[in-house]
């Protein structure tokens, strides 16, 4: 570590300048001491059904004796492939139990995508909710899986409830494609058989990879980050630190929603993994795109917390329902994924009283680097960097800038990854030799330690010269106030090189081009005014609501 952290005089009382990574020998060891330590207290919720961390404790042995009785090794890979359901902690925790590594997979996944990443990953098993089982059919005889458990939306919620839901999803949404899949076992019936078989003894130290989390899909081919027992106990133990604050007492009154999906690195680290630390409760929403179910949760419980994106809070703030919300338990509100807009903030905290603290991450670093602490929130900054951890900008040769500065972000610390799998050359080019990860992020930092993110070095757009980052565009474009959404990118021009193009969803549809215009002039520098604008009825968006540039870049290309 060196010296020269200046947002350490930014950190709250009692958190710590670095944490205590040995603490915990490995994930396994820390989950089993945390279900210990808060046996009786609800762990996980989903639609009304909760399980004790007692419970998902047994379970997850259960479902991991069940992993190893079919063969199934320490160092073996299986992929986890649902929405946000009771069934992801169990099989989760029971497949690091039985020594296995965790292939994370977005269940909106094609059959192309899902073929790279079980291919790349050389998985043997996976978990598939069946919604989705009709893909992997398509692609299983290209895998090396062999081992299949399919789960259904309503099977951990109890006979008559877990009746009700699985109707209405087969038979009234139709929302399972017939398929034909060989040696399939339930999940239900995968715990069941475990009770009968032990877990195995195998190697479990600190450096062991425990998940591949896969990444960099939307901007090339996706590569599987190794994450380590060091790196997830590192982050979950640096998340927890700036956590603390917020916590008074014993801690169990905290109840976290978690719309963002358990197997993105934000929510897995963040609501899986961290929140357990204070024993809180994690209400898991299945379909977050569901607003008005969602909303319903928030009335249901005295939530303290949640995570989400800027999408996703924006969404909230326009949501009629939402003001009537009791929001007088919440405390912690977090958003990360993509940049916080300074509208969506200050509309947040108009409506809930309470502000949001951004943070910023990344899969390479599993994921968190940097948060706004409690009492400290700025709107526009990324906040500072958590305990153990160093954060610097760099020119194109690596050369550190002064304060101020803007640069490529740098991160160095317990949390970031071993490598990608099977990429040397990648992982060369993402890790310096000193242990420096290049983030790909240009940013800045204040002179008092807090950062701030430009834009993505991929996504900078080059007018006459002129550097021109898209998150400016859109948050002053976002500030207009008949605008829902915004994305911003660059099109070639013959005269300018590039000129800056905006895709916009509307609250008001007597918004005309030459009047979002004419506001742009009045905030932005002339290169920097957007020369094209397209109104659209929705913006392509990543599986946790991030708004996909690059598909707008791909589709106007084509196009033109």
């Amino acid at each position: 570590m060196t010296d020269t952290r200046p947002w350490l005089k930014n950190y709250p009382s009692g958190v710590p300048a670095n944490v205590d990574i040995e603490k915990f020998e490995s994930l396994v060891d820390y989950i089993t001491k945390t279900c210990e330590q808060y046996a009786k207290r609800p762990a996980f919720a989903c639609m009304g059904k909760s399980l004790t961390y007692k419970e998902v404790d047994v379970l997850s042995n259960q479902f991991g004796a069940y992993l190893t009785s079919r063969g199934l090794e320490p160092g073996d890979k299986v992929a986890l492939m649902m929405p946000n359901l009771l069934q992801y902690p169990i099989a989760l925790f029971g497949c690091l139990k039985a020594g296995i590594t965790i292939v994370n997979t977005n269940p909106l996944y094609t059959p192309r995508e899902m073929e790279h990443q079980f291919v790349d990953s050389d998985v043997k098993g996976i978990v598939i909710a069946e919604n989705f089982a009709a893909n992997l059919e398509k692609i299983l005889p290209s895998t090396s899986i062999k081992t299949i458990i399919t789960t259904s939306i309503g099977e951990m919620l109890g006979a008559m409830k877990g009746l009700i839901v699985n109707t209405a999803v087969r038979h009234v949404k139709r929302m399972v494609p017939k398929y034909h899949l060989p040696n399939t076992v339930t999940f239900k019936e995968a715990l069941k058989q475990g009770k009968r078989f032990a877990l195995p003894e195998f190697e479990n130290g600190p450096d062991k990879v425990v998940v591949h989390q896969y990444t960099g899909g939307t901007t090339g081919i996706s590569k599987g980050a190794m994450l380590t027992n060091r790196n997830l106990v590192a982050n979950m133990m640096q998340i927890k630190a700036f956590l603390d604050p917020y916590i008074e007492g014993d801690g169990s009154d905290q109840i976290i929603l978690c719309p963002l999906p358990l197997y993105h690195i934000f929510a897995f680290s963040c609501n899986c993994l961290a929140m357990m630390s204070i024993g809180a409760l994690s209400v898991l929403v299945t379909n977050p795109r569901d607003l008005d179910a969602f909303i319903s949760e928030f009335k249901k419980y005295k939530v303290t917390g949640l995570t989400g994106v800027n999408t996703l809070y924006n969404a909230l703030n326009n949501h009629p329902e939402f003001a009537k919300v009791d929001f007088s338990s919440l405390n912690i509100a977090n958003a990360g994924g993509t940049a916080l807009q300074s509208k969506v903030a200050e509309e947040w905290e108009e409506i809930t009283g309470s502000k949001i603290a951004e943070g910023y991450g990344m899969t390479e670093a599993s994921p968190v680097v940097t948060t706004n602490p409690k009492g400290g929130i700025r709107i526009g900054t990324i906040g500072v960097p958590v305990p153990s951890t160093d954060v610097r900008i760099v020119d194109e040769n690596g050369n550190v800038l002064p304060t101020g500065s803007v640069g490529e972000l740098q991160v160095r610390g317990p949390q970031v990854m071993k490598g990608y799998y099977k990429k040397p050359e990648e992982t060369a080019r993402t890790i310096t030799a000193d242990g420096w990860l290049n983030t790909g992020d240009v940013a800045s930092m204040d002179e008092d330690g807090y950062f701030r993110i430009v834009d993505r070095k991929k996504d900078m757009i080059l007018v006459s010269g002129f550097n021109v980052y898209p998150n400016e565009i859109e948050d002053v474009v976002a500030g207009h106030e008949k605008v829902d959404e915004v994305a911003a990118i660059g099109i070639p021009d013959d005269k300018s090189g590039e000129v800056v193009k905006i895709f916009v969803t509307v609250k008001d549809s007597t918004l005309k081009k030459d009047e979002l215009i004419a506001y742009c002039r009045e905030h932005l520098t002339g290169y920097k005014v957007p020369k094209h604008v397209e109104f659209v009825t929705e913006l392509p968006k990543s599986n946790v609501g991030k708004i996909l540039r690059r598909q707008l870049r791909d589709e106007e290309l084509l196009n033109n």
